[in-house]
């Protein structure tokens, strides 16, 4: 099981972090990452809640790294989210709404 938090460079996404027991965390964000992260596999880049076919690319990304929930920290990606939930849920990803969003 591998387990997606968004919002990768905010305290709250190691906060989270640190409270998951699963086999794979990945912390992600679309807003600017050091390289350095990104290149060591450490974080990875995700879409941008403004593209049209956020939810798809998410989605996608999802399938690709075999992640089975997410944790949305960014209000906007909350939101989005929110409104493909049912798509989310046919392919077994859950989104877990638990934290404040940014």
């Amino acid at each position: 099981m591998s387990v997606l938090i968004t919002a990768a460079s905010t305290s709250k996404a190691y906060q989270i972090k640190g409270t998951i027991n699963a086999d794979e965390i990945i912390l992600g964000d679309y807003e600017e990452l050091p390289e350095m992260m990104i290149k060591s596999g450490k974080m990875i880049k995700l879409p941008n809640p403004k593209s049209a076919s956020y939810m798809h690319e998410m989605l996608a990304l999802c399938l690709d790294k075999g992640i089975t929930q997410i944790y949305p920290l960014r209000n906007i990606e909350m939101q989005l989210l929110k409104e493909a939930q049912l798509l989310y849920d046919e392919y077994g990803i859950n989104i877990n709404y638990t934290a404040d969003g940014l």
